[in-house]
């Protein structure tokens, strides 16, 4: 075939996908109108992972030349546009604009949503408490620099459950816009220093590193400043217009932020799915084993543990736990129930759809 007959079958599969997207949508508008009559939410993490798992099965059998990835993708912005048709989504994120968190939204729910920036990650539970969001993004650990201390802490008084989860690969760059031999400041995020700190060390050894509040607001001080520099990612690069003097310069080339989609409501089972939940011990000898014994004699998989002071009274904690399963699946209810005889609270968080992937 020439090029103009190749590019004449591409126009005509164009005009077809087109003509299927738009019916697509008219059946997306009735399923808004269902939900609207019911009060369901119109997000419905559950079905959005079947879809999604579906479609990459579906690939594969047909042999697809698309990667999986790509497939993801291509679906994710098909779905936040049917968001849009069903009822205006707003998803708050720990902002401004640009930051990891706001790319991370972007990836989760596509860019036909609306996106509300707050000043902290409380804000973000706050907002959605009060039904100023539909749903919230936060991080909750970094495979670098471990938990996120200030998520761990907002689950102590919400109400809110975690519905979603998501992992984004993290490629800190180093911005400015002078050259690398005149940067005498960077500024960015304490974590992304952590992240960062070999690099640093053996290529930027006299510079002085300044912690600011976001990655967002280090691009945006380098913007302005003659000789500086930050650390963030290709998305503020664009909003401040600073070039990308070094790319991915994190220590580990495996960097990955997990985060948490928090909403109103909790997500119903789907075969494959993880649980988040919280307690803590009765102070006695041997408490925090007898609570984890359950789920080792039910042979159930914890992935995550952490501890925070209560912050209620002194030296009591509370412990964080991952662990495979739904809460409503009977192992996990039957586990559960030991583990309550052993705390003095227990609270779950929320059971989710297992997978982490873009």
């Amino acid at each position: 075939m020439t090029l103009r007959e190749i590019r004449s079958h591409i126009d005509e599969i164009d005009s077809k996908l087109l003509e299927l997207l738009n019916k697509r949508a008219d059946l997306v508008h009735e399923v808004g109108v269902l939900k609207k009559r019911d009060n369901v939410s119109i997000y419905a993490p559950e079905r959005e992972e079947q879809l999604l798992r579906s479609l990459n099965e579906l690939n594969e059998r047909i042999n697809g030349r698309l990667p999986a990835s790509a497939v993801r993708a291509i679906y994710r912005e098909i779905m936040s546009a049917s968001f849009a048709l069903e009822k205006g989504l707003t998803i708050a994120y720990l902002g401004p604009e640009a930051t990891w968190s706001h790319q991370a939204a972007r990836e989760k729910f596509g860019a036909s949503v609306e996106y509300s920036p707050q000043s902290s990650i409380a804000e973000v539970f706050n907002v959605v408490a009060r039904g100023k969001a539909d749903y919230g993004v936060v991080p909750i650990e970094n495979s670098t620099e471990g938990a996120v201390s200030y998520t761990l802490d907002q689950f102590m008084d919400s109400e809110l459950r975690v519905c979603a989860q998501f992992s984004l690969k993290i490629e800190n760059n180093l911005l400015s816009k002078t050259t690398r031999d005149q940067i005498k400041r960077v500024y960015t995020h304490p974590q992304v220093i952590g992240q960062c700190r070999q690099w640093l060390r053996h290529n930027l050894p006299d510079v002085e590193l300044i912690e600011v509040s976001s990655t967002t607001r280090a691009a945006e001080l380098a913007s302005k400043e003659a000789g500086a520099a930050a650390i963030a990612g290709r998305m503020a690069a664009e909003v401040y217009g600073l070039e990308i003097l070094e790319n991915s310069i994190q220590d580990s080339p495996n960097n990955t932020t997990r985060f948490l989609i928090i909403g109103p409501n909790g997500c119903p089972p789907t075969g494959d799915d993880k649980t988040s939940l919280m307690f803590s011990v009765q102070d006695k000898p041997g408490a925090l084993f007898s609570a984890l014994a359950p789920f080792k004699d039910l042979k159930i998989n914890m992935s995550k543990i952490e501890s925070r002071p209560s912050k209620r009274k002194a030296w009591e904690y509370f412990f964080f736990v991952d662990i495979d399963g739904h809460a409503e699946d009977g192992p996990l209810v039957k586990a559960l129930a030991e583990l309550q005889k052993h705390c003095s609270f227990v609270k779950i968080l929320g059971s989710y759809p297992k997978s982490a992937l873009p």
